[in-house]
């Protein structure tokens, strides 16, 4: 009986261990046929539970979401078209801004300058002169009416970009005057 179980298969294998690797092979494939089937039933559930669903959609919501989500964010705009696109966004958001007052009509200037200049002024952003009379010597040059206009209007000038009432539509021309004033009188 000892020589049979230690009888070789012609690839060198005993053949109890012919019989356990085929004993494995039955039990693997069947937990991989159950599995499979169990995917299957699976998905026919999910697709008699879907099909049962009703859904009510509101196609001008689904566009207008699907155009929502499909525009540049950063409005991107290009030749004659992009600069027609650009004025009228900025014409809207004047109309947006022509009704309100920022912080509440103050003609304080350090209040708008804390608010909102000191972003740039304080660190030099975007080319903006700091707070020290060196950096503004070359434009108070120019007279302190054309620095209230480059700051009410906007300048693009060759170490940077002034916007347009420092970036807020809102504030009145007093108050662009009232910080630019309060700023040459703060200098360094």
């Amino acid at each position: 009986m000892r020589e049979l179980s230690r009888a070789q298969s012609p690839t060198g294998e005993s053949v109890s261990q012919q019989s356990h690797d085929l004993v494995f092979l039955k039990h693997f494939t069947q937990v991989m046929l159950f599995l499979v089937g169990l995917a299957v039933l699976l998905a026919v559930v999910a697709a008699l539970l879907h099909a049962n669903r009703t859904t009510n959609v509101d196609e001008a919501y689904l566009s207008a979401k699907v155009t929502s989500r499909i525009q540049s964010p950063a409005g991107v705009y290009a030749g004659e078209t992009g600069a027609a696109a650009i004025a009228a966004a900025a014409e809207a958001a004047a109309k947006a801004a022509a009704g309100k007052v920022a912080y509440d009509g103050t003609l304080d200037g350090s209040v708008i300058y804390n608010a909102l200049c000191g972003a740039c002024h304080t660190t030099g952003a975007g080319g903006a002169p700091v707070m020290d009379r060196a950096s503004w010597d070359g434009r108070i040059a120019q007279g302190v009416d054309t620095l209230i206009r480059h700051a009410i209007d906007g300048y693009q000038g060759s170490a940077g970009l002034m916007p347009a009432r420092g970036g807020n539509p809102s504030l009145t021309d007093e108050q662009v005057e009232a910080s630019v004033r309060w700023m040459l009188d703060n200098l360094n």
